[in-house]
């Protein structure tokens, strides 16, 4: 990675945009040898071996929402980067798909709230999977040119919904949080040595092959001793993991299907970006279809439901951050910045089309996704 970063920043240009510039572009396509596979195990130069606490979730808790014994997680971190924990896809085989089924099928639901809403009146967003489902059932055909709502689908929020234009999450913009998502952030997160972990707010990024997601840092939580905890099912992703500094060089890393992400500590305000969707590996694309022998005590999806899911993700990645917004005792401040944040194109600071060097502005908060084909539908 050090040798490629080097002959990739000659020219001066700001080290983290040039790598993501690199990976985005189309023609030629860029060279993938030096992104980090944590999927394979091999601890290299950089990649650390990590204990996980066992005792901290029992084998049984962890099967009701889809996880293998933590003793069999595959956990690594990364030299440099302290605080940051790799876990390598520690789902039960089969379970997977009641996740995926529930990115697409549930959180979207009302009184959710996704990018479609900012165009769009509620009761047309409504339900958003039955407007799509049986158009998503069908054989692909060359005809079909107009997208279902569910594959304009970009970003939701659960919990203490985040505000795109003012960067503030506040007590006056929240549903009650998902209490199946809350209870699988807080296995995972007591696992890597965070017992007590409260899930008040997430983002759900959906990607389609051409999306990229700007080079940024989730500094909006007002408590920062938690850790940022990131899921990712569907297509496997480019994830870039910078410094604190927006000109610090990244490390390039695959993110597959399954796979789970915790920065917390020194890694928890570190610049990171997703520049480029790959195709998932054959053996987690695999792992991912399987879902007749699901071996975990979520409930099973039906195979009309899992139709509708298999089509989307076979050209799709959803991704899901959770987080803790608020420490203990603490809360909101009674009024929230009104200003929006704008960049020198007069767009709203965390939209952006794919045509861009991956950042506008000087220092970007949580971002939405953005495609090279088509502008931001907000």
């Amino acid at each position: 990675m050090a040798k490629m970063a080097a002959s990739v920043l000659d020219g001066g240009e700001d080290a983290f945009r040039k790598i993501f510039k690199f990976y985005k572009r189309r023609d030629p396509p860029p060279d993938l040898r030096n992104v980090t596979d944590f999927c394979s195990g091999a601890a290299g130069e950089k990649v650390v071996p990590v204990k996980l606490n066992p005792a901290a979730v029992r084998d049984e808790d962890a099967a009701s929402v889809g996880l293998k014994p933590v003793r069999d997680w595959r956990a690594f971190s990364l030299q440099g980067y302290p605080g940051f924990i790799f876990i390598s896809n520690p789902f039960l085989r089969g379970s997977q798909a009641c996740w995926v089924r529930r990115c697409l099928k549930t959180y979207p639901q009302k009184p959710n709230v996704c990018n479609l809403d900012m165009h769009m009146s509620p009761s047309d967003t409504q339900d958003i999977w039955a407007s799509s489902a049986e158009v998503l059932r069908l054989p692909p055909s060359g005809k079909r040119q107009t997208k279902t709502l569910l594959e304009k689908l970009r970003w939701v929020t659960l919990g203490f919904h985040y505000n795109w234009d003012t960067k503030t999450y506040s007590a006056h913009r929240f549903t009650p949080f998902p209490t199946d998502l809350h209870a699988l952030s807080f296995r995972i997160t007591a696992a890597c040595g965070f017992p007590g972990f409260s899930s008040e707010a997430a983002i759900l990024n959906y990607y389609r092959s051409d999306s990229s997601l700007g080079i940024h840092v989730d500094e909006s939580e007002l408590d920062h001793s938690w850790p940022l905890l990131s899921l990712s099912f569907g297509q496997s992703a480019i994830f870039l993991l910078g410094g604190p500094r927006k000109q610090d060089p990244p490390t390039a890393m695959f993110m597959h299907s399954g796979d789970v992400m915790v920065m917390s500590g020194p890694s928890r305000l570190l610049y990171h970006a997703v520049p480029r969707i790959v195709p998932a590996p054959l053996e987690r694309a695999a792992v991912l279809e399987d879902f007749s022998s699901a071996s975990s005590l979520l409930e099973p999806v039906p195979e009309e439901d899992w139709a509708v899911c298999s089509r989307y993700i076979q050209s799709s990645r959803v991704n899901v951050t959770v987080r803790q917004v608020l420490g203990p005792g603490q809360s909101f401040p009674e009024t929230s910045p009104a200003s929006v944040q704008r960049d020198d194109e007069g767009r709203t600071v965390g939209y952006h089309d794919g045509s861009g060097d991956g950042d506008r502005g000087k220092r970007k908060r949580s971002c939405s996704v953005s495609d090279s084909a088509e502008t931001k539908e907000t």
